[in-house]
């Protein structure tokens, strides 16, 4: 098992900053896939940035590339969101997700853990 707990989540204006951080503990692994999903009200949840082990590779929904940033700390078994340039489209929950096998997934399905989210909300 694999226990998630997100942090760093705030309200924030329009073209602000928030980096979310997400540690992991349990029976992690440094080849797991670790990814940031989202949920806004009404909206399944979506895929929004994910970095395989040692941050080889990374992976963005089309949206928030280059003003959202994943990186990854195995030693401290946490993975970060710094989010630059917020709009008030990226309101929601966001979700930690930990994938058990070390390829790339952006599908919810490909994921085993998640965290209990933590609430963005992005004013305009």
């Amino acid at each position: 098992q694999v226990q998630l707990v997100e942090s760093g989540g705030g309200l924030v204006q329009a073209g602000g900053s928030l980096k979310l951080s997400c540690a992991a503990s349990g029976r992690t692994r440094s080849y797991y896939v670790m990814g940031w999903f989202r949920q806004a009200p009404g909206n399944q949840r979506e895929f929004a940035a994910a970095i395989t082990g040692r941050g080889l590779t990374t992976s963005y929904k089309t949206s928030v590339k280059g003003r959202f940033t994943i990186s990854r700390d195995d030693a401290k078994n946490t993975v970060y969101l710094q989010m630059n340039g917020l709009k008030p489209e990226d309101t929601a929950v966001y979700y930690c997700a930990v994938r058990k096998i070390a390829t790339m997934s952006t599908q919810v399905s490909g994921y085993d853990y998640w965290g209990q989210g933590t609430q963005v909300t992005v004013s305009s």
